[in-house]
């Protein structure tokens, strides 16, 4: 069953609770955060201490996006923040090994995030670490943007690679996705559906969750 991920990047950071306790009443699996820095992305969004407060009343698990550069640096303020999955982006680890295996030590699921341009081969001997792969499916750093089709392509050549091995990994999407773009990336074999502005622009987030989630 297909899983839904709200983005509170997409909510009104002046009514961040009502958001988060929106989100803890309706079917969506998790609460994704994402953590911008202004370098490897050019915006800058919440923290930890935020994180931390949201954690206290989230009653989903946490999936931190963590869009910086050098994101090893943060693996323990990110599990003591009280996040269940810690993402990091393939551009921004020079060890990337190391990073996983550094985020499951901390107690945490390791995630990898792919930029579009990055191609998912790029995974193929680290894939059996990974307990998910996001594929962005626009550039990162802002909401709202219009969805790049090529993902589609992406998810089958992920999904391919996952059930071609070991791999457990779920596949996550973040970008553009709604019930026009998703029917696709289900069909294409994604697991885990990001989704900001068509969830909090909605009049009814909480149904908006339910009808992505029964697709």
């Amino acid at each position: 069953m297909i899983q839904v991920a709200p983005s509170l990047l997409a909510a009104d950071f002046a009514h961040l609770a009502e958001a988060v306790e929106m989100v803890n009443r309706s079917e969506a699996s998790l609460i994704h955060i994402d953590v911008m820095d202004g370098m490897f992305v050019p915006n800058i969004t919440i923290g930890f201490p935020i994180i931390s407060s949201i954690s206290k009343i989230a009653e989903k698990p946490l999936d931190v996006h963590m869009m910086v550069m050098d994101p090893g640096r943060f693996v323990g303020q990110v599990r003591d923040c009280g996040a269940a999955i810690m993402n990091v982006h393939w551009e921004a680890c020079t060890h990337l090994n190391r990073v996983i295996h550094t985020i499951k030590d901390a107690g945490m699921r390791a995630a990898v995030t792919l930029n579009p341009a990055t191609p998912v081969m790029l995974l193929e001997d680290i894939i059996e670490e990974l307990d998910m792969v996001l594929l962005m499916s626009v550039n990162p750093g802002f909401g709202g943007q219009k969805f790049i089709r090529q993902t589609v392509n992406k998810v089958r050549q992920l999904r391919a690679m996952i059930d071609g091995s070991a791999s457990e990994a779920t596949i996550e999407i973040d970008g553009g996705v709604d019930l026009n773009t998703a029917p696709a990336l289900i069909e294409a074999g994604a697991d885990i559906l990001v989704a900001g502005s068509y969830v909090f622009r909605a009049a009814d987030p909480v149904k908006a969750i339910s009808d992505l989630k029964s697709l």
